[in-house]
């Protein structure tokens, strides 16, 4: 970052939150209506979604369906009835939530999400290099080609089963390598981060996106697959690679390969270096691509037999970049953003207690997989009202409250400056979190302590009033108390920290959350055999261990300081 813009940037920081006061010059203006390209943006969302939904019920119930029969026919084959050449009775549903077989079920899970976690985690830098390199439509077409694998994988195993044994299907979520959730989220909440300036607006469509994640991911989804797999068990596997499918003119639309539509994306400003091997070739790679992990270059005037000659290494140069960058932000960043990303890995990890929610229901309460989705769908509804009307009307009602102060402030009845009116904007959007994450812990143990359905659907909702916390978590991202200091006294001397840009923090919480995940999605699992192992309230001990995390980030969130 040059020093005038670095200088700048002290002067005028990012707008701070998502909740009150805000942008102290910004007035108040009227809803904006979506453009085209975070409509696009928003369909590609819901696609992934919903086919990545479709295939989680049935997934369960293919491996579940493996398992039962492997049981029956080791323990009671008189229940199965084999006729010699591998085939048999059909098993009901109902027969298969005994303990070793949802044992299996949980073992067979947790490696497969932790497969799919881990190549996912590792490759992210690569993946954003090359995306710099080759553009982001490139790297979000890669995305989508690990999940139709692992619905066409799963439909194989499920259907061949005389051919595949039921743990070849952990194989399929080894394919994350070309891209998981960790690179398209970084991708879409950088994009919807640098669509606007407007700081309410940002933090709306934060909102819309977890709102249309919730629709199609958690109420649509779930319902569709319950109805579907009521037909015929491999046709919401099927409907889900048809949807992946359609995604891709969708990324076509996107026009990401030659530059963003988005025209108001992260241009990049010169990241700077403080390790002794960052050389300055590594500078003018950075500085020929334009350098923002969501900006792809576009402005370069190399010819193009030249650039395929230095193609290989510019990308291990970008790659090496990405990687001194990362640390140049964790190293020169200040303790409130330390503080924030340790707050992100635990959150990260207790709501991977989720991915077992479907089997924690379907044990303990002997529920079919199909009567779970439409539960699931109907818990939804409640998180989708309250993502995309109660959230974002409050934080209109809030921005409203903040524009008659600024008003009162230019006509001299009210004295608060700028930066007084940031910490209060910081200080209201770390209480809205804080409020979430209570409302996690409260749920969480309500959810691990439920004996009947009856009780579990109240506190389903409950657990649900903490959803709305990635948009308090995400916004604060943008406070000045998050950024590093700037000394300008010596006029842009060595003591000048760098700020980075909003694709690479963004690239960064990503990293983190995966990595939570990665850490989650194996404890979760054990914690979840173990129970299956102890029965009665041992089955809702990872939830218990969830409101725990939830709690310490609570403790961790009093530590910030504004």
């Amino acid at each position: 970052m040059s020093i005038a813009v670095a200088r700048q940037l002290h002067r005028h920081p990012p707008g701070p939150t998502s909740i009150p006061g805000l942008d102290p010059a910004a007035a108040v203006t009227p809803k904006a209506e979506l453009n085209t390209d975070i409509r696009i943006l928003f369909l590609l969302v819901a696609l992934v979604s919903l086919a990545w939904s479709l295939y989680q019920l049935p997934l369960n119930r293919v491996v579940e369906r493996r398992l039962c029969v492997e049981y029956y026919r080791d323990h009671e084959p008189s229940l199965w009835h084999g006729d010699g050449n591998g085939n048999g009775n059909e098993i009901p549903e109902e027969m298969c939530k005994v303990d070793e077989v949802q044992q299996g079920l949980g073992r067979i899970q947790g490696f497969m999400e932790t497969g799919w976690v881990v190549g996912d985690f590792v490759m992210t830098i690569p993946l954003i290099a090359i995306a710099d390199r080759y553009g982001h439509g490139v790297v979000l077409l890669m995305n989508l080609m690990p999940r139709l694998v692992l619905l066409g994988w799963t439909f194989a195993v499920g259907y061949f089963d005389r051919i595949f044994p039921v743990n070849a299907i952990i194989v399929a979520p080894l394919f994350s390598v070309l891209g998981g959730d960790c690179v398209f989220n970084s991708i879409v909440y950088s994009l919807v981060s640098g669509s606007t300036e407007d700081v309410v607006q940002r933090a709306t469509y934060f909102g819309q996106v977890n709102a249309i994640s919730s629709i199609f991911a958690y109420q649509l989804g779930p319902a569709l697959a319950s109805a579907s797999m009521s037909v015929l068990l491999w046709l919401p596997l099927w409907l889900g690679m048809f949807l992946l499918v359609l995604a891709i003119p969708v990324v076509s639309l996107l026009d990401l390969g030659n530059g963003p539509k988005l025209s108001t994306l992260f241009t990049h400003s010169n990241h700077r270096r403080t390790h002794k091997r960052r050389e300055s070739n590594e500078l003018q790679v950075e500085e020929e691509e334009g350098s923002s992990l969501l900006h792809p270059s576009s402005s370069t005037s190399t010819p193009r037999s030249k650039q395929s000659s230095e193609s290989d290494v510019d990308l291990t140069q970008s790659i090496r970049s990405r990687f001194y960058i990362i640390i140049d932000i964790v190293t020169t960043y200040p303790r409130n953003f330390t503080l924030l990303l340790t707050g992100f890995f635990l959150t990260s990890l207790a709501s991977s207690d989720t991915k077992l929610l479907t089997q924690y229901i379907s044990k303990r309460y002997h529920w079919k997989f199909t009567s779970v989705g439409y539960l699931m769908s109907g818990k939804a509804v409640f998180n989708f009202f309250l993502l995309y009307f109660i959230i974002p009307a409050l934080l209109r009602w809030r921005e409203r409250r903040a524009s008659n102060r600024r008003n009162m402030t230019e006509l001299g009845l009210e004295g608060q400056d700028d930066g007084k009116e940031s910490k209060e904007s910081d200080k209201a959007t770390i209480a809205y979190a804080h409020i979430c994450l209570v409302f996690s812990v409260l749920g969480a143990l309500a959810i691990g302590a439920s004996t009947t359905i009856y009780a579990l659907i109240p506190s389903l909702l409950l657990y649900a009033l903490g959803i709305a916390l990635p948009m308090f978590t995400y916004s604060l991202l943008k406070s000045p108390s998050m950024l590093p200091p700037l000394d300008l006294s010596g006029g842009g001397n060595e003591t000048e920290k760098a700020v980075a840009s909003t694709a690479q923090i963004f690239s960064l919480v990503m990293l983190v959350k995966t990595s939570g995940m990665l850490v989650g999605a194996p404890l979760m699992a054990s914690l979840w055999v173990y129970g299956v192992g102890v029965g009665g309230a041992g089955l809702g001990l990872p939830y218990f261990v969830s409101a725990v995390c939830y709690g310490l980030v609570v403790f961790i969130f009093t530590r910030i300081r504004v």
